[in-house]
């Protein structure tokens, strides 16, 4: 007989409790997972209105791996939150999963982050006076799930990023590589299809950044992830499928892109 992984049955059921959940479908196999056009955003200023984006234009295709670079201040972090339905743009279409995020209510963004997205910032945000495991559950105790499977699946997860001998352990106990670790734990323990890092590695030291993005890497292939990062490291940007630079609003590829 046919075995359902931990995170499939978690999937699964977590699906039946959200019937008035709206599953956006799937895109056709040749369809782009992510299509950015014509993007702005517009903020007013004391000195008039401020245009971070102009006309911005993107297409990442299922499995891809894109870093976009950039100076401080480019909206490199902007672009992600557009991305997965945190802000919304001045103009312009933000599709994901064939789903126009830009168009969705407070309510349904955030329905949709929470079946479709995984985030992972520079700094890990856990919760200090809980444990390993528990803020890797936390994600789903919050949509609802038992705390027995919830406990389970996150116990998976840390499994996953090689830190299961640290479960009980509380954030102060953990290294910041460690740390990151659990977080990156937390934000897959949903199963998303897109994953968004931003600076993921830029808090820690130069070998712990190395191995934490390794392991980004490694998730990111044997789970079927989509992937997005944003980084100051060119050196690991250019690990990824491709290299995109944003400056003065728009994106530009650089380099070529890797098989």
């Amino acid at each position: 007989m046919n075995q359902i992984s931990p995170a499939a049955a978690g999937q699964a059921s977590r699906t039946a409790r959200d019937p008035e959940l709206r599953v956006p479908s799937e895109p056709e196999n040749d369809s782009p997972l992510i299509q950015v056009q014509n993007l702005s955003k517009i903020y007013k200023t004391a000195r008039g209105a401020f245009h971070l984006f102009d006309s911005l234009n993107l297409e990442v295709a299922a499995g891809e791996m894109v870093a976009v670079v950039g100076q401080s201040g480019a909206g490199k972090s902007t672009l992600l939150h557009m991305l997965g339905a945190l802000d919304a743009p001045s103009s312009g279409t933000v599709y994901c999963a064939s789903t126009n995020v830009a168009s969705l209510s407070a309510r349904e963004a955030a329905l949709f982050r929470s079946r479709k997205i995984g985030y992972v910032w520079q700094f890990h945000y856990l919760l200090p006076e809980f444990t390993a495991q528990e803020n890797v559950a936390m994600p789903l105790l919050a949509r609802g799930v038992g705390k027995a499977e919830a406990m389970a699946l996150a116990a998976n997860w840390l499994k996953e990023v090689d830190l299961d001998d640290r479960a009980t352990h509380r954030p102060g106990e953990l290294s910041g590589g460690e740390q990151q670790r659990v977080a990156l734990a937390r934000a897959l323990v949903n199963t998303p299809r897109l994953l968004l890092a931003d600076e993921p590695t830029g808090d820690l030291d130069g070998l712990t950044a190395g191995r934490i993005f390794e392991l980004i890497q490694r998730l990111h292939q044997s789970h079927g992830l989509t992937s997005i990062l944003v980084t100051h490291n060119l050196e690991l940007a250019a690990r990824c499928t491709r290299v995109l630079r944003l400056e003065n609003g728009r994106l530009t590829q650089m380099g070529h892109t890797r098989d």
